[in-house]
């Protein structure tokens, strides 16, 4: 029993040594996470601060002075005749105060006044900057058709039931004067032409329409091979074709009118 008694406290001892080492073992880690973390700047900590060390001023990012733009002097001063009369000037060379309260297609006057660099006269000839202008009262979107220019749309179909539009960007000639935007949209329609004839379309399919030389012309190969296999549908789809170019059914490929 004594040898039991002394060999017990010898194994606790060895056995509580072994865990404590475990626990160091294990503490160690922790402890340098800790010493680390808190031995950074960012916990309750500032920069060591020096005598010598001068503050740093960041100064505002100034951007580079652009270069001055063209003055709009030099891209009107070629399009305005100088020494004529003021009411023929094209409205770029003048500045008109418009008011909206005359009524519509009935002649109305508004004070105008060329622009600078500008030189005009009166109807007496005496040279002169303010003058009054006298125009018929209307939108320069409800100008005639000969008042403006538009743009042109090469890829809408004119030949359509119904007949398509288009939306152009339409521009009013420099002497035309009007009230509102120079420069407006407006829906047409579809009315470009690809240079193909009707009478040519049209004498083609009277003659050579059973080998679908018609077909051909306007571009529509698809059909005019079939016609020409067909002998031109044993003369019905000759016949139908002759009556469809006449009354303009029938157009070319690409949608455009015919010359």
């Amino acid at each position: 029993m004594a040898t039991i008694g002394q060999i017990w406290p010898f194994e606790r001892r060895r056995c509580l040594k072994a865990h404590g080492i475990i626990i160091l073992l294990f503490l160690d880690p922790c402890l340098q996470c800790v010493n680390g973390y808190l031995s950074s700047p960012h916990v309750g900590q500032e920069p060591p601060y020096s005598r010598d060390a001068q503050p740093v001023i960041t100064s505002p990012v100034v951007p580079a002075p652009s270069s001055a733009s063209p003055t709009d002097s030099d891209s009107y001063a070629s399009k305005c005749p100088s020494g004529g009369q003021c009411n023929r000037l094209p409205a770029e060379c003048i500045n008109c105060s418009y008011h909206h309260n005359c009524s519509y297609g009935k002649p109305a006057s508004f004070s105008c006044k060329a622009k600078r660099g500008v030189h005009c006269t009166v109807e007496s000839g005496k040279q002169q900057t303010n003058f009054s202008l006298s125009i018929t009262c209307q939108f320069c979107w409800q100008l005639d058709l000969s008042q403006y220019r538009c743009s042109n749309s090469t890829s809408c179909m004119t030949v359509a039931c119904p007949r398509k539009r288009y939306n152009a960007t339409c521009q009013v000639l420099d002497h035309v004067h009007c009230l509102g935007k120079r420069v407006f949209q407006k829906r047409l329609y579809c009315n470009w032409t690809g240079g193909y004839k009707w009478s040519t379309a049209l004498a083609l399919s009277i003659t050579l329409g059973g080998f679908g030389a018609d077909r051909f012309y306007l571009g529509q190969w698809r059909e005019g091979l079939g016609k020409l296999f067909s002998f031109g549908g044993l003369g019905i789809w000759t016949l139908i074709d002759v009556l469809l170019i006449g009354a303009g059914y029938v157009g070319p490929a690409d949608g455009s009118l015919y010359i």
